[in-house]
């Protein structure tokens, strides 16, 4: 099965299940009914669930049955964490972007205030859900502490914090790439590195899935700079041609499209050459087809 259809038929399978108990969660877990319907709002407004979907597919590869039943909160606490950091991305004090996944943003929707308080009662729900499960204490120990390095200001909220500061400044290459790695690429660690903590894998085994782990969150902020430039607004939902007006340090800013292009190939082959290094007991086709996600011929020779 090409690696398309494989993601395809694995978004399929999972989607309905990860998103189908969200909004009642959501709902009975909060206790205001404005503050509910703002947090639910972003939500549900759509997106890809490649978080948990990557959380799912490491636990699938790595081999224990994956039971909704009570892993579902602590694998989707990862996406109200996710959705909160974009609704406080898009307020007006940050980037004052007016249109999310081809909706009004929060703060179009329901204020700047309630916005706020929407994304702060998803990032600490993030953290409850982690714990509202009858997972071994240890291991919602460790699901904690890593959510909290990743989002914290060790990870995320560094890389928006350089990033605010680095706006007007050439960056070179390298601290870019922390820069990356902190913004965006520290929660997709986290997605696969929860999988590992859900599955229990001892830790010695982790290296090859978290260097997957790191290549896919550089990819994916690599190809998000360049849809910037090469898509329009319908097509992201989003607008696009920001990351240049404001002067922000990207891949195609550096390198030209063609170079942000060979980048992004290595970079996948630096995520694919990780996985080949796992024993051959270990079928890691399922990851591997993450990659497909990136569409390499977007940007024409």
């Amino acid at each position: 099965m090409p690696s398309n259809e494989r993601l395809q038929a694995f978004e399929q399978a999972w989607l309905p299940q990860l998103n189908q108990p969200l909004a009642a969660a959501i709902a009975a877990d909060t206790g205001d009914d404005q503050l509910a319907a703002a947090m639910q709002y972003s939500v549900l407004a759509g997106g890809k669930r490649l978080r948990p979907l990557l959380t799912v597919a490491t636990l699938t590869t790595v081999g224990p049955t994956v039971d909704l039943g009570q892993d579902w909160r602590p694998i989707m606490a990862l996406e109200l964490l996710h959705t909160y950091s974009l609704i406080h991305d898009d307020l007006p004090a940050m980037d004052n972007d007016d249109l999310r996944r081809g909706e009004p943003t929060n703060h179009v929707k329901f204020g700047a205030g309630m916005a706020t308080l929407a994304g702060d009662g998803l990032l600490t729900l993030a953290f409850q859900w982690l714990t509202a499960t009858a997972l071994p204490p240890l291991v919602q120990a460790k699901l904690t502490q890593a959510l909290a390095r990743a989002a914290g200001p060790s990870g995320m909220v560094a890389g928006q914090a350089k990033d605010i500061r680095s706006e007007h400044i050439d960056l070179p290459l390298s601290d870019l790439r922390v820069l990356h790695r902190e913004k965006t690429g520290a929660l997709l660690h986290y997605a696969v590195q929860a999988g590992l903590i859900l599955a229990e894998l001892p830790e010695a085994q982790w290296t090859p899935y978290l260097k997957f782990a790191d290549a896919f969150g550089l990819a994916f902020q690599i190809y998000d700079d360049i849809l910037d430039v090469v898509s329009t607004p319908s097509e992201l939902g989003k607008a696009t041609q920001k990351d240049a007006g404001e002067a922000k340090n990207t891949y195609p800013g550096k390198l030209g499209l063609e170079g942000a292009n060979q980048a992004l190939i290595a970079t996948i082959e630096q995520g694919q050459t990780a996985l080949a290094t796992l024993p051959a007991t270990v079928d890691t086709r399922l990851l591997a087809a993450f990659f497909s996600y990136f569409d390499t011929k977007r940007v024409k020779a």
